[in-house]
């Protein structure tokens, strides 16, 4: 008769005392006894991944973070990796609750500041761009060639005697033509690109068209209140006589805006005006254990300091949102949540998809098995205050607190619907190693776990891997993280930012027929 294997190096995490699975630290072997639970390990269990604590049988509710995660497909013995192979989707009742865990937000006593720019109107900036605004993809080559020319890597004698901005950037799109001219899926086009036209973090903007698209340039400024000035300027490549004097023009126009996008300073203002969109991509088995509760630590400071904190990807929050309606301020906010819940169901129905159609192949390699599972992780970024408002796809965010804005879970769809609300900071965790930018909002980025950090560094803006390690608290790191974002709203660059990132990454939610 053998006897179970001893290793003192085996570690696991249990979240809940309710829970049927424990997460495993490191790589778990057929035999080894995990004394913390009184279990043997029976099979291989990756790191990051879920082991059973006990027997359950098929049909029955598995439990991760004190909530259901899924339903047992075959029999599980205590011992055994959960995973795909043993653990599916399944419907369950949900207590909405609205507001019922609401309650006063608590003000910091201390106000902290960051460096930022102030505009003539009172809005401020963490970044300082010129940016290129195309309504339809017929003008992004023209608009990437603008850009092209005030790049530092390829003519840093254009931006030379401009030190005060941080670049010209062109962000370009697929669609703008052949969809319904009245229908919701140009609106949202156009929302998006009047949210970043009226940006904070531009300075200017030009706004491109080829002349003849449906997403006309004239109506795209009507409908979004905007005007041309000497901080917005728009014409079309049919008008202005072809591409190279298009190009030629854009230039120009550039260079007379640099001057006055220049003449700013920075200066000290409260963190109120901090408005961070919330996103995590390339997510694994500990992203709710280290950095998506890490940043939930610092989302709390940042509320409390009478800043903004948008939370999205609606379709992985799906089977937490009860968690959410709880906390929200009132029940016609917790109301409006689950209406958005709705018509992604009604959504995917009509189009033939599912709502289980997370996670991704690298989430379950990571160790996340269902949409379950991943969102209640996912939900940790949220922290704890309540939820103050919410709004469809790129809507102006006016409130203050943590608010909930929806989109789809793609993260550069979502955080493209972010930064049109008004984010001037994104903050992103990530697992698997994600590479991000977000043009003109800087990108910050957190690692789950050590591994990653050491493996992919370069791309890693902190180490939440610490909480894993025992070396940090998860308080500890979200003062940490607070810090470091008031740091990087001030001007210290991300890495994403020092790497490039930004340009290529916006790209609007279509949901238009194309014809």
């Amino acid at each position: 008769m053998s006897l179970p294997l001893s290793h003192p190096h085996a570690r696991v995490i249990r979240l809940h005392a309710g829970d049927d699975v424990v997460i495993s630290l490191d790589q778990l072997v057929a035999g080894t006894y995990i004394e913390s639970e009184g279990v043997a390990v029976a099979g291989l269990v990756p790191p990051g991944h879920k082991m059973a604590t006990r027997a359950i049988e098929p049909g029955a509710p598995v439990r991760r973070y004190g909530q259901i995660i899924g339903f047992a497909s075959r029999p599980i013995r205590a011992g055994q990796h959960v995973h795909t192979h043993n653990l599916a989707m399944g419907d369950f009742t949900r207590d909405h609750a609205h507001a019922a865990d609401a309650r006063p937000t608590v003000r910091a006593a201390e106000p902290v500041s960051f460096r930022g720019i102030v505009r003539e109107d009172g809005r401020v900036a963490t970044r300082n761009y010129i940016g290129i605004l195309t309504s339809v993809n017929c003008s992004a080559t023209v608009a990437r060639a603008i850009a092209d020319r005030f790049r530092r890597d390829i003519h840093p004698e254009m931006l030379a005697p401009f030190p005060h901005i941080d670049g010209v950037v062109a962000l370009t799109h697929g669609a703008g033509c052949a969809v319904d001219p009245e229908g919701e899926g140009l609106a949202i086009l156009q929302r998006t690109l009047g949210g970043y036209a009226c940006h904070p973090n531009f300075a200017s903007v030009l706004v491109i068209g080829l002349g003849c698209e449906t997403n006309q340039v004239s109506t795209l400024l009507a409908t979004q209140g905007l005007t041309d000035s000497t901080r917005l300027r728009s014409f079309t490549i049919q008008d202005t006589g072809g591409t190279t004097n298009t190009i030629a023009r854009g230039i120009e126009l550039i260079r007379e805006m640099l001057p006055q996008a220049n003449a700013v300073e920075r200066q000290a203002v409260p963190a109120s005006h901090l408005v961070v969109g919330l996103q995590c991509g390339g997510s694994d088995g500990y992203s709710g254990i280290s950095a998506n509760p890490v940043l939930g630590a610092a989302v709390d400071l940042l509320v409390a300091h009478g800043g903004t904190a948008i939370l999205s990807e609606t379709p992985e929050i799906y089977g937490a949102e009860h968690l959410l309606t709880r906390r929200a301020q009132t029940p016609e906010v917790g109301r409006k949540l689950v209406e958005r819940i709705r018509w992604w169901e009604a959504y995917c129905g009509r189009n033939g998809a599912a709502m289980d159609n997370n996670p991704s192949a690298g989430n379950k390699a990571g160790g996340l098995t269902t949409v379950l599972e991943k969102s209640l992780g996912g939900i940790a970024k949220a922290g704890s205050t309540n939820l103050v408002e919410v709004y469809e796809y790129a809507q102006p965010v006016r409130t203050r607190g943590l608010v909930f804005m929806d989109t789809p879970g793609y993260d550069p769809i979502s955080a493209t619907g972010q930064v049109a609300g008004g984010a001037n900071l994104i903050c992103f965790t990530t697992g698997r190693g994600s590479a991000y930018g977000c043009a003109p909002s800087p990108s910050f980025k957190l690692a789950t776990n050590t591994a990653l950090w050491e493996r992919q560094s370069d791309d890693m803006d902190l180490n939440c891997g610490e909480v894993l390690d025992g070396t940090r608290s998860i308080a500890e790191l979200g003062e940490r993280l607070f810090r470091m974002l008031l740091d990087t709203a001030s001007g210290q660059p991300s890495r994403s930012e020092l790497h490039g990132y930004g340009q290529q990454e916006f790209v609007p939610w279509q949901i238009s027929v194309v014809t």
